[in-house]
């Protein structure tokens, strides 16, 4: 299944056959960036991390509507947002996606705040295998034999984890459950990827403004802090949020999917390093058993979504 970022990217112009291998080439260099900037936004939240999760969640909203807003100068890009709130489905729609990004951002904040990155990492890991069942539930797609396969492994991993942790791994299962329902949504509504991140931050602004100002009554509050770097740290929130989102889109539009879904796993591959090799968390038997399972999960699924793609074409 297509990444939810590709369904929601409206298709740019069809390059001509003289012109495919630039086109190729450029939308690699655009999609590496994207997934790299998505495996090094936890690096901008350890920066961050004094901060509590409620009051940077806050911040993300606030920034990302800025610069959204910003980016989106031309009147027939705005329109695209309008009609979103003049439709009343996709009003209803929208209100829903807007919720389970800002559930989204929140548990992803508070997991880096809580120097559990790794368990985002695996969130991220499963999160293509919860999109196969999914299409499995809601869109009544059959699964092929080794689509089964990687599914089972997934489920083994997490079982492993879970027993012998006493508790289900709930970062990672809330994180990759919460991103699929919000794929599975978008999929219903054609909106390219900046205008309807515009919608569902502007749906959330109230929230995060009238937060901000409740905690500009608090001396602790980020902003103003006394702290100067913090000061200046908070507003990239809306970069670390929009940037990787804007080169995706132009990704998306240039590459196949095969393509698309072997780059997203840099984005988990780079927090599961920076967790371990760089923040310091501990990387149990349990853990090393459970992500063995999820990368030979992901492996058979990738090879046999390629082989499937093959025989289609």
């Amino acid at each position: 299944m297509r990444s939810w970022l590709a369904q929601a990217s409206e298709p740019g112009p069809a390059p001509n056959s003289s012109g495919a291998g630039d086109q190729s080439t450029v939308g690699l260099a655009y999609g590496i960036a994207a997934f790299s900037l998505w495996a090094g936004v936890p690096v901008y939240f350890k920066l961050i991390q004094s901060v509590p999760a409620f009051e940077t969640l806050a911040h993300r909203i606030v920034w990302s509507a800025v610069l959204c807003a910003l980016l989106l100068r031309t009147a027939a890009r705005w329109a695209s947002v309008w009609a979103i709130f003049a439709d009343r489905r996709r009003r209803a729609i929208f209100c829903v996606t807007s919720a389970l990004l800002a559930a989204n951002w929140l548990v992803y904040i508070w997991a880096i705040n809580t120097d559990r990155l790794i368990d985002t990492s695996l969130g991220y890991y499963i999160n293509p295998l919860f999109y196969v069942m999914l299409g499995l539930v809601f869109l009544s797609e059959r699964l092929r034999p080794w689509q089964w396969v990687a599914v089972a492994l997934a489920a083994i991993g997490v079982a492993n984890l879970t027993w012998h942790l006493g508790h289900l791994p709930w970062i990672a299962l809330c994180l990759a459950l919460n991103f699929g329902i919000y794929g599975l949504i978008r999929k219903v509504v054609p909106v390219g990827a900046l205008e309807g991140l515009t919608a569902e931050a502007l749906i959330v602004l109230p929230f995060g403004i009238g937060y901000l100002a409740w905690l500009s009554t608090d001396a602790s509050a980020a902003l103003p802090a006394r702290d100067l770097s913090i000061q200046l740290l908070l507003p990239l929130a809306g970069v670390a949020t929009v940037l990787p989102l804007l080169f995706f889109n132009e990704a998306a539009q240039r590459l196949s999917l095969s393509t698309i879904g072997l780059l997203q796993y840099i984005g988990p591959s780079g927090h599961f390093v920076l967790a371990v090799f760089v923040y310091g968390e501990p990387l149990t038997e349990a853990h090393l058993i459970t992500f063995a399972c999820i990368w030979t999960a992901l492996v058979i699924y990738s090879i046999d979504g390629w082989r499937g793609r093959r025989v289609a074409s």
